[in-house]
């Protein structure tokens, strides 16, 4: 196979393309850096592009090393053909190889294994071959045999069966047709083993989908429940075609064979070919979803991690509790603790008076200009403290209400204990509440993504897969950002292109033994960071107020020379610096004049325009509060601004300042068809919400994008809902056991 090709065709870009970015790749240059440093290589293939490419590339190469194990395999059994190797080269997938390999491949043993060792065998391809018109039974009879424990004639033509039976089961064009009328035609039916006990997968009962259609959170959420053995799951495939289909293939003269044939086929389907094709399916229909939720789940990882900073506030972080007391962290507008303390204002103490006036102090003391109130336990009643302390101050003041997802996980890890080695857990947390504010991907890399509380089932999926994607969202976010060398700390600098674990601690030991660093250069004096790891890294960190301003920039230093030249042909004025169009005659001349390619001339005009520049600007900034809104204010109609914290395959949840997020569902977020909610909002969003409906004693509200579109309660029903209305999702209810699987008993 021609993999760059066959790479080239699968993503639309020119071979060359791809043989210049698996050339670069296979040189041990990372995804950030050919995204961002070898444009013109690449044809400007972006990270997302790269990653996948860099996906099927190791695919296919491992696709390419078992066909060479299996070609070696069957041609040392004697049994390689020509038709048979080529027909192994040709095959595209590791499903359709296995197949052709599955019957030269070593088995344990089996009914026919056996039966081969009592010498059957020719019985079996007496029957199989069709041309036997005697007395069947008296040819069986001459195989009995006791020193081989075949008794009767009936023993020896069952033994034949199962012969016949697995050569049927091994037989890669069967096996393909019926996998494919399985998943075309094929239904997956649920049911409870238990109807009358209550659990959140009461609407998996009695369920039934087409498996073509049925979506991957229902996938998920009905694996689920089989593994916690609430529900029984069964593949239901079309089997009155599957055995027409292979009595047409099998069966060429009707004769005394007929019967017996007739009755293998349907015990080679039952017993051999359909458990194993339905397990495939799964399998396949399980990898489906999981690749679709790590998708969702990275893009929401990635607009988490590029919410904008609030940079220069002198921020209080409050972790809320009751028994044990609220925990405070204030920092000041570096991200240094300056000071940490408990409160007591919730029950059982109730110290609400005492506990205002020691705020209130601080906010004085420390100059506090923000609040970062963690969404836990006791938050409402932390919060209607802030707002009414707020109203006894003439200094300006507000607060933001923060998902603390991951900080109780990363307050008892081994990176919080060395980073604030004298602080308690709930201290750690404290200041984490602050700092994810100030610097949300600074703080948040320091977690494990899983426990951030975006994307939908990440603890049922291949945690291998899920941690190397995520890995790769991160690594990407961080080298999209950039990073300040001079205050990062050692998991951020991990992240960075080029710098491993290792590195990044030796880069910060360096840094506190020598000051800050003044140049990008400084950075070879590293320990193990040598000009391989230089080239990878040294575009992505940047150095405020250092000896060279393009050290503050996504300028790499293989391009300072261009970059000193521009800026000397422009007197050093950066507004009469070109636009940076690259397709544009000026760039095009401009590029040859200075040796660089014109992707490469326009990035850098881009970075000389805006030195410094954080992407994350962009970003809509977080809603910042100066009152509360209980549950009980909410009405139907009522139109609020929220924020956008999670988004899965049937809706999104939107904070909207009552601590319990509001869902958005699928069907009232745009006024046309949309296939995923990505579609219209991503994780971060500031956007206007309806309210629809509030049930307080279940805490849920259900929200609309779709302002003023909303009148008729009807319309507000589950489109998942079939015509019956038994399998679908149809009301509220249903909808909110969908939740519980996919978000609360993950977040």
């Amino acid at each position: 196979m021609d993999i760059e090709n066959k790479i080239a065709e699968e993503i639309g870009v020119a071979r060359a393309k791809v043989a210049a970015a698996v050339k670069l790749i296979d040189e041990g240059n990372t995804i950030p850096f050919i995204a961002r440093y070898r444009k013109e290589a690449t044809g400007a293939l972006n990270d997302e592009q790269l990653r996948s490419l860099f996906e099927r590339l190791t695919y296919l190469r491992n696709l390419e090393e078992r066909k060479e194990t299996i070609i070696a395999s069957i041609n040392e059994q004697g049994k390689l053909t020509p038709e048979l190797k080529a027909q192994i080269i040709a095959a595209e997938t590791m499903v359709a190889l296995e197949d052709l390999y599955r019957p030269y491949k070593p088995k344990r043993r089996t009914r026919a294994t056996i039966a081969k060792e009592k010498g059957l065998e020719p019985l079996a391809a007496l029957i199989f071959a069709q041309v036997f018109t005697g007395d069947l039974n008296q040819e069986a009879a001459k195989y009995v045999d006791e020193e081989k424990d075949v008794k009767t004639a009936d023993e020896a033509l069952a033994g034949a069966k199962d012969i016949i039976a697995e050569q049927i089961s091994d037989v890669a064009k069967y096996r393909s047709r019926i996998r494919e009328l399985t998943e075309d035609k094929g239904v997956l039916a649920t049911s409870a083993k238990d109807k009358e006990t209550a659990s959140v997968y009461e609407m998996y009962y009695e369920f039934e989908e087409a498996v073509r259609k049925i979506p991957g959170h229902r996938i998920l959420a009905i694996n689920r429940g089989e593994k916690e053995k609430i529900l029984t799951v069964k593949l239901k495939a079309p089997e009155e075609e599957i055995i027409s289909y292979l009595k047409r293939q099998i069966i060429q003269a009707d004769n005394v064979t007929t019967p017996v044939l007739t009755e293998t086929i349907d015990d080679a389907y039952h017993r051999l070919i359909q458990p194993s094709i339905e397990n495939e399916i799964r399998s396949g229909l399980k990898e489906k979803a999981e690749n679709a939720a790590i998708e969702v789940f990275g893009k929401n990882c990635k607009q988490l991690l590029m919410q904008p900073p609030i940079a220069g506030k002198v921020v209080l972080g409050w972790d809320p509790a009751f028994r044990t007391g609220c925990k405070l962290a204030v920092v000041d507008g570096t991200g240094k603790v300056l000071d940490t303390a408990v409160i007591y204002p919730t029950q059982p103490q109730n110290k609400v008076k005492e506990s205002k006036a020691f705020v209130i102090n601080w906010i004085k003391k420390y100059g506090i200009n923000l609040i970062s109130l963690g969404n836990g336990t006791a938050s409402r009643e932390s919060e209607q403290i802030i707002v009414e302390l707020l109203k006894e101050i003439d200094t300006p003041v507000e607060y933001v209400i923060v998902n603390e997802a991951g900080a109780s996980v990363y307050s008892a890890s081994k990176l919080a204990t060395e980073e604030f080695p004298n602080f308690d857990v709930g201290q750690r947390s404290a200041a984490s509440m602050a700092r994810r504010l100030q610097d949300p991907l600074a703080e948040l890399v320091k977690m494990d993504p899983k426990s951030l509380g975006v994307g939908q089932y990440q603890h049922d999926m291949n945690q291998k897969k899920l941690a190397e994607a995520i890995g790769g969202v991160v690594e990407g976010t961080v080298n999209e950002v950039g990073v300040d060398l001079n205050t990062a700390s050692v998991p951020l600098l991990s992240y960075v292109s080029g710098i491993s674990a290792p590195i990044a601690k030796n880069l910060v030991a360096y840094r506190e033994e020598n000051g800050s660093f003044k140049n990008r250069r400084e950075l070879l004096k590293v320990a193990k960071l040598g000009p391989k790891a230089f080239e990878q890294c040294a575009g992505f960190l940047r150095i405020r107020g250092g000896d060279n301003m393009l050290d503050n920039t996504g300028v790499h230093p293989e391009s300072y020379k261009a970059a000193e030249a521009l800026l000397e042909k422009y007197d050093n004025n950066l507004t009469k610096l070109p636009e940076a169009n690259e397709k544009s005659s000026a760039i095009t001349d401009l590029a040859k004049e200075l040796g660089v390619g014109e992707l490469t001339l326009a990035d850098i005009i881009k970075e000389l325009k805006k030195p410094g520049r954080d992407p994350r600007e962009d970003m809509p900034a977080p809603i910042l509060r100066s009152d509360v809104l209980n549950m009980k204010d909410l009405k139907p109609g009522m139109v609020l601004k929220g924020t956008v914290r999670n988004i899965v395959d049937f809706g999104a949840f939107v904070d909207i300042g009552v601590h319990e997020d509001g869902l958005v569902h699928i069907s009232h977020m745009a006024d046309k068809f949309i296939k995923h909610p990505m579609e219209v909002v991503s994780v971060g969003d500031i956007i206007d919400v309806e309210v629809l409906d509030v049930d307080t004693a279940k805490n849920r509200i259900s929200l609309s994008m779709r302002i003023g579109a909303e009148n008729d309660r009807a319309k507000r029903k589950h489109p998942d809902r079939n015509r019956s209305g038994k399998n679908g999702l149809g009301t509220m209810k249903d909808l909110f056991k969908d939740v519980r699987l996919s978000y609360l008993k993950d977040c």
